[in-house]
């Protein structure tokens, strides 16, 4: 089996109401999300979910290659970036050719990827996400009410920016998920988006836990921060996740060498052999991790087949427009199904209707760090 192309698809998630974090909102709730395509000259595609900018590149490096080969072609493309360097958009890239071939590789195999990969149970515990600093309290309770329904009991709030809001809505999210679970404590996290300074991030996390029991903070600093992210993860009693935006495994050691990290996530960009890799080193420093992203999928098959897997992110309950995915969402868990390979079908029409090309990240949406982040008081 041979790959012999490669085409790029854009499409987009209707969230139908407000999204954003700390660094800003989207009224529309419309995100874009880019596709790529790798077929091979035995008819089999794989379907990438993430970046497709400098996808030339990073193509010419697996083309003509055998997709079954798929860590060696990951490293082989890593070395074509070698000079320029895959930080940002282009780990992305890497990371959708990736997964794609992942995905040639269980559908050449017959087999669901989850069961290739060496996972024995299909249910990956999930958490609701919302992206909801935007929404009104009553918005916010019919959101995580609609989360509660699919049987989470667990929320991640964006917030950080005033500390009596975020008292207010985590306490609001706590009672109608502990409402929904008949009692039950409920796990409630908050991710600032790197909106703070060492100190702000103390203060602010220790001032909720007066009322609040915290599972996570998320981003409390920059994301390169080792130092400071230890000072946060001494200094409050949730533990500190971070992980999502790094680009490469190398940029995990410096965290990890200060203990600067309890909860280690990736994102669902970066690919499934990257997040392999990540969860081994996490396993090695005892660490448990997590993955992040709109529609995960990939690493949702990867999590099954790895020891220290915690509980995966859910953001919104329905899938991108022109994607179908072979998966359920019940009893506060993505159940994988027993498609070959990832399980995502592809309506290329109901995409190629949308004419939407991917663009800059909007001046009022989370894409861009405002001027004063970090330096309020």
């Amino acid at each position: 089996m041979r790959i012999t192309g490669y085409r790029t698809l854009t499409t987009i998630q209707e969230w139908g109401r407000p999204i954003g974090d700390a660094n800003g909102v989207l009224d529309d709730g419309v995100t874009v999300l880019p596709v790529v395509l790798v077929d091979t000259d035995e008819g089999i595609t794989g379907v990438g979910l993430g970046s497709h900018i400098g996808v030339e590149t990073m193509f010419a490096a697996i083309e003509g290659e055998d997709p079954r080969s798929v860590t060696a072609l990951y490293d082989r493309m890593l070395r074509h970036a070698f000079k320029a360097g895959h930080n940002g958009a282009l780990f992305g890239t890497i990371g959708a050719l990736d997964t794609a071939l992942w995905d040639i590789k269980a559908q050449a195999a017959d087999e669901p990827l989850w069961r290739l990969l060496g996972g024995r149970d299909r249910r990956v515990p999930a958490y609701a996400s919302g992206l909801d600093i935007g929404l009104s309290d009553d918005d916010l309770a019919k959101a995580h009410g609609a989360y509660a329904e699919r049987g989470l009991r667990a929320a991640k709030l964006k917030g950080g920016i005033d500390v009596e809001r975020d008292r207010t809505r985590l306490t609001l999210v706590r009672e109608v998920l502990t409402e929904a679970g008949g009692g039950m404590r409920p796990g409630l996290m908050l991710d600032a988006n790197e909106t703070w300074s060492r100190k702000q991030a103390v203060r602010h996390v220790r001032e909720l836990e007066r009322t609040l029991d915290l599972a996570w903070v998320e981003e409390p600093v920059r994301r390169w921060d080792a130092e400071g992210l230890a000072v946060v993860q001494r200094g409050v009693r949730a533990a500190v996740a971070t992980g999502e935006n790094l680009t490469g495994l190398e940029q995990f050691r410096p965290l990890l060498q200060a203990g600067a990290i309890d909860i280690v996530q990736t994102s669902a960009v970066g690919g499934i052999t990257h997040f392999l890799r990540v969860a081994a080193l996490a396993h090695a420093h005892d660490l448990p991790v997590s993955p992040i992203g709109n529609i995960p999928v990939g690493l949702l098959h990867a999590a099954t087949a790895v020891p220290n897997h915690l509980v995966s992110e859910l953001q919104d309950l329905r899938p991108p427009v022109g994607l179908k995915v072979d998966h359920a969402i019940e009893d506060g868990s993505f159940v994988l199904g027993d498609s070959p390979g990832l399980g995502i079908t592809v309506f290329k029409g109901a995409i190629a209707e949308l004419g939407v090309l991917p663009g800059p990240a909007k001046p009022e949406g989370p894409g861009i760090r405002p001027e004063r982040a970090g330096l309020r008081w």
